[in-house]
């Protein structure tokens, strides 16, 4: 027998227990006894050595097509078996898509979800309107445009995730206030709720991923006196009862005064706890009239126009709310957590 008529016998013999094949673990080991490196076609094949010239052309010719003809027929063969896998499949099960899950099955907002639009609610019965903004900001948005100094401790590599492109993952939601600024005109009140990204060292009150929602108002006139007054009507409905704070001066780059807004720990009534880093009191609420330059920055006239601003964590609110005394809660996918809320 030639080497053509071998070639052409082992691509009859293949098909034939390549058809035979009932699964894809069984096609796989048929195609290795005939495709593989130590397969019947390659042993065939070493016969090229004793022909000549011409003929190694014809025959090497005709062993490609061979070989191209059976890896063809391997995946049409791969395709009718998954077709008859999921045939056969469809014939044992059945589920209607329409049906209604069980009411114990069904899933529900995560508590940060709940408490943000619950915010949201608060907020825009006040007047104010929400707005979004991308987690990846510009350096500019994000430091330059909020009077931060280029050499500001907070644009070090070591507190914020900058990408190759130069941007950043933004650590505030503070750059929503900087589009507001140039999109709105004045007077205006917004909120930015969202995810923030910090280069934090985590712990059970730190996160490097975690929600904020901040706010600003611009108009004339504005004092400390609307800032005060909004943070109170918001802690009480969000508590749902008058909360003890306290006003201590605070130093951010955008305001000017600037404020932390501590709220008592309700978590541990003020004794003390690894929330509250054994203090009682809990910093929730950096807040502040808008900075000049802020203003300035997005075209405004300070002399004409104020207005205050205020970041607020949600993942903390959430935790003074339920008395939840580890933040990495939030973030860790654990159902048993999740489902009580």
């Amino acid at each position: 027998m030639s080497l053509s008529q071998e070639i052409a016998s082992l691509v009859k013999e293949a098909e034939t227990v390549l058809s035979s094949a009932t699964n894809e673990q069984e096609l796989d080991a048929f195609k290795n006894q005939f495709l593989g490196k130590k397969g019947k076609l390659t042993s065939v094949l070493k016969g090229l050595a004793s022909l000549s010239v011409e003929e190694k052309k014809t025959v090497g010719k005709e062993a490609n097509e061979a070989q191209t003809r059976l890896e063809s027929f391997v995946e049409t063969k791969r395709i009718s078996l998954k077709e008859s896998f999921y045939e056969n499949q469809l014939g044992k099960e059945f589920f209607d898509t329409l049906r209604p899950l069980p009411k114990k099955e069904r899933g529900s907002l995560h508590p940060i979800s709940q408490i943000q639009y619950e915010i949201e609610d608060i907020f825009t019965s006040m007047g104010f309107s929400v707005m979004d903004g991308p987690e990846v900001e510009t350096d500019e948005n994000n430091f330059g445009a909020l009077n931060f100094t280029d050499d500001h401790p907070a644009r070090d590599m070591q507190d914020t995730f900058y990408t190759v492109d130069g941007n950043l993952l933004r650590t505030h939601t503070s750059a929503i206030q900087v589009r507001a600024l140039r999109k709105l005109k004045p007077p205006f009140r917004i909120i930015a709720p969202g995810r923030v990204f910090r280069y934090e060292e985590v712990d059970a009150s730190h996160e490097n991923t975690f929600y904020q929602v901040e706010g600003m108002v611009v108009g004339e006139n504005i004092s400390v006196a609307h800032l005060i007054y909004t943070m109170e009507t918001l802690l009480s409905r969000v508590f749902r009862k008058e909360i003890k704070t306290r006003l201590r001066p605070g130093y951010f780059p955008f305001v000017e005064p600037g404020f932390e807004l501590d709220i008592n720990c309700l978590v541990c009534n003020g004794d003390g706890c690894s929330v509250c880093k054994q203090s009682g009191w809990l910093e929730l609420l950096p807040c502040g009239l808008v900075h000049p330059n802020v203003l300035e920055a997005a075209g405004l006239d300070s002399k004409k126009w104020t207005g205050f601003a205020f970041g607020l964590g949600l993942d903390r609110l959430v935790m003074m709310r339920y008395g939840i005394h580890d933040i990495r809660y939030f973030q860790s996918g654990n159902l048993r957590f999740l489902k009580q809320f």
